[in-house]
């Protein structure tokens, strides 16, 4: 399991415990750069982050496993998919379309475009983003979180047990530099022969299934632009989560959980 932008394995502790349950070898992790893991200055391009992925899942003794990822990390879970396919049995992707799905709709839904591009963008100038996250004690780290979810889940003693704990992981030395170097190169390369060759890597159809979960009430990545991912993957299903926004996983975690289990179990059957 992996987290997104700001978050730390923590985030993904529902579904860590429910197929613990369920009688899964269930692994949440923090990405390089992020809460506990190494923070190497280089190595935030899609490819090595899903590297580390698919060497993980090797060295805790597994050939292959389902990768549930969230926001950026669910962008890290489709590379992973193409990069190494016999590692990754199936995907589920909360609030993270294909990243092809991502850049089509950006460029032609305008609602899409509002919600997503403007901090993209912002996020590409040197240190003051860095700033920006760290400015009264990673307040934007809460503000991101209240933006970005459902009506219900801020006004939750839940919501201000995870914005502490997130706006504490932000403030950790190079974490609010090294998470930001995903989000920029994914800009960048968009310019560059490296952006070129991972759009021609991930443009063909997977055969592993892939179910896309949306909150409802999501407004930064549209329940319809993680629909669109379908053109990439034979075996492609959604669900939408009710009354959540971008954090299904957090602001609804029961229900978000037994739809990641349900999968599971389908991997597996005969």
């Amino acid at each position: 399991m992996i987290h997104g932008l700001g978050g730390i394995w923590w985030t993904m502790r529902a579904p860590v415990v429910a197929l613990a349950e369920a009688g899964f070898h269930a692994v949440a992790l923090d990405l390089r750069g992020h809460g506990d893991s190494d923070k190497p200055p280089r190595g935030y391009d899609a490819w090595t982050l899903s590297a580390d992925i698919t060497n993980l899942i090797r060295a805790l003794g597994h050939s292959s496993a389902v990768i549930v990822g969230q926001g950026e990390g669910g962008f890290v879970a489709w590379t992973a998919a193409y990069r190494r396919p016999r590692a990754v049995r199936g995907l589920v992707v909360v609030g993270s379309p294909h990243p092809l799905a991502t850049r089509r709709t950006a460029l032609r839904d305008r609602a899409q475009r509002r919600a997503l591009v403007p901090r993209l963008l912002a996020d590409q100038a040197p240190r003051l983003p860095e700033r920006r996250l760290t400015a009264d004690g990673a307040a934007d780290v809460e503000a991101m979180l209240r933006a970005r979810s459902g009506a219900a889940w801020p006004e939750t003693p839940d919501f201000r047990e995870t914005a502490d704990l997130l706006r504490r992981a932000m403030l950790i030395p190079k974490v609010a530099h090294l998470s930001l170097e995903c989000r920029r190169w994914m800009v960048r390369s968009q310019f560059r022969p490296d952006g070129r060759d991972f759009r021609r890597a991930v443009s063909g159809v997977l055969d592993q299934p892939v179910l896309g979960i949306s909150g409802a009430e999501d407004r930064f990545i549209r329940p319809e632009t993680v629909r669109a991912s379908a053109a990439w993957a034979r075996h492609f299903r959604t669900e939408q989560v009710a009354g959540a926004g971008h954090y299904p996983l957090m602001e609804a975690p029961g229900a978000t959980s037994r739809l990641i289990v349900d999968f599971a179990r389908s991997t597996t059957a005969p």
